[in-house]
């Protein structure tokens, strides 16, 4: 025996345990003595391992039982010196099942595989038994779990079977309760299709009778048009007739206020000659000045929209743009992001173009004024596709141009004289178009202007 208490494979062992160890170990037994050795692995140098079994030196025990399991069982079962080593490793590591194993008195509570395991490696005295014991208790354990699941799935058969039979008779109940109604309906459908074939004959023979009155009807009124027909003609003739004569009359009429007409001429232009020669002799001037244009006072179409703000309302009142709007041919031009950053600044871009641009809409349907909307060209990132408005006109700003230089350029554009109210807060742009005739508004009075619709 070697020091480690473990012989050569066969040594110290009778007839019975050589023949044991020819056989096969129990699939159970086999598993274990493969996890044990694996988690023993890691205490043994590279060099003590046999040579097939160096290369998973690094594995962790998980990866050796999956990779190496086969090796494993291999160098247990022909290397009786790695054998022995695990077993010493066995014996550090579960000091009692092993002490237990080598006084013969194997713990009644430990894993039965657990202890054929442990014996398998120890090979202490009567090891086969403890592996035969083993394996007969896996067997009866699985007989036994095979029982008690046969049990537990026969009796899962039966109480399906009678939930089965249950709804099957719940079916049958349901089926029948179905085709009692079914007759009755059958029944009432019959009674239903008699009464609707007896009107349908009823209605056929109501349409025959219509059918022969249409026809009777139809000659009848055969006979009636041919008849006006007849009338007609001779009412055409008399027309024809009357016309002729008519026309008759007619030329007889012109001819004779022709005449007449050509003596009221005649005088006609005896007066006018005789009117034109006493304004020569009288040196009269020429009646283009009225005596209403010699008061002074200021035309309708005068009134500029700096008259307006002498009325006695303020700045920030809505009134005040719809006096402007007001006046004959005012335009109306609009500093649009300036308006809608100062209303409504929180929303994206494209909806404040649309709000606004709905809003001037209203107003130009409501005072009639000329709209013009003018936005920076400089704040899109792309072309923009907007149907404007009926009623106003929406302007971007070319590149290099501002909408500030485009809506002075506008105002110059326009005639002198002309009422033009341009909304928008910049003061740079207010000066500026003030000081071409233009009137600037706030956008805070556009903003309150436009509430109000």
């Amino acid at each position: 025996m070697s020091a480690n208490g473990v012989g050569p494979a066969g040594a110290g062992s009778g007839p019975e345990d050589q023949a044991a160890l020819d056989r096969p170990l129990p699939e159970g037994v086999r598993r274990k003595v493969v996890g044990f050795t694996a988690e023993c692995f890691g205490g043994l140098k590279v060099a003590d391992l046999p040579a097939p079994l160096r290369q998973y030196a690094r594995f962790t025990p998980s990866r050796r039982v999956r990779f190496a399991g086969n090796a494993m069982a291999s160098a247990l079962a022909g290397d009786a010196g790695f054998r022995g080593r695990i077993a010493d490793l066995l014996r550090e590591a579960q000091p009692e099942l092993t002490e237990a194993l080598a006084a013969g008195n194997p713990p009644a509570a430990a894993d039965p595989l657990d202890v054929a395991a442990a014996a398998y490696i120890l090979r202490p005295a009567g090891w086969v038994e403890l592996v035969t014991a083993a394996e007969e208790e896996v067997e009866r354990a699985d007989a036994v779990r095979a029982d008690e699941e046969t049990s537990r799935e026969l009796a899962r058969l039966r109480e399906e079977l009678s939930q089965v039979r249950a709804a099957a008779r719940a079916e049958a109940e349901r089926a029948r309760a179905e085709l009692d109604t079914l007759r009755k309906e059958n029944d009432v459908l019959h009674r239903r299709l008699r009464s609707a074939t007896s009107d349908v004959r009823r209605r056929e023979a109501e349409v025959r009778k219509a059918e022969a009155e249409v026809q009777a009807v139809r000659a009848q009124a055969g006979a009636d048009r041919a008849a006006a027909e007849g009338e007609a003609r001779r009412l055409r003739a008399r027309a024809t007739e009357a016309e002729a004569a008519l026309e008759a009359g007619r030329r007889a009429v012109r001819e004779g206020r022709s005449v007449e007409d050509m003596r009221l001429r005649l005088l006609l232009d005896t007066v006018l000659d005789a009117a034109q020669g006493l304004r020569r002799e009288l040196a009269l001037p020429p009646a283009e000045v009225r005596p209403a244009d010699t008061v002074d006072a200021v035309s309708p179409g005068t009134l500029s929209p700096r008259d307006v703000a002498a009325r006695a309302l303020s700045e920030t009142d809505p009134a005040l743009l719809d006096q402007l709007l007001a006046l004959p041919q005012a335009h109306l031009v609009v500093d649009g992001y300036n308006v809608t950053k100062t209303g409504y600044p929180a929303i994206p871009l494209e909806k404040q173009r649309l709000r606004l641009l709905g809003g001037l809409a209203v107003l130009a349907a409501q005072t009639g004024a000329e709209m013009t909307c003018v936005f920076d060209g400089a704040e899109l990132a792309a072309p923009v596709l907007l149907a404007p408005p009926r009623g106003v006109r929406v302007l971007f700003s070319k590149p290099g141009v501002t909408a500030d230089e485009l809506i002075r350029q506008l105002v110059r554009a326009e005639p002198s004289g002309r009422p033009v109210v341009v909304v928008s807060t910049d003061r740079e742009v207010a000066d500026g178009v003030a000081q071409a005739g233009a009137r600037p508004v706030s956008s805070a009075l556009l903003l309150k202007r436009l509430a109000r619709t």
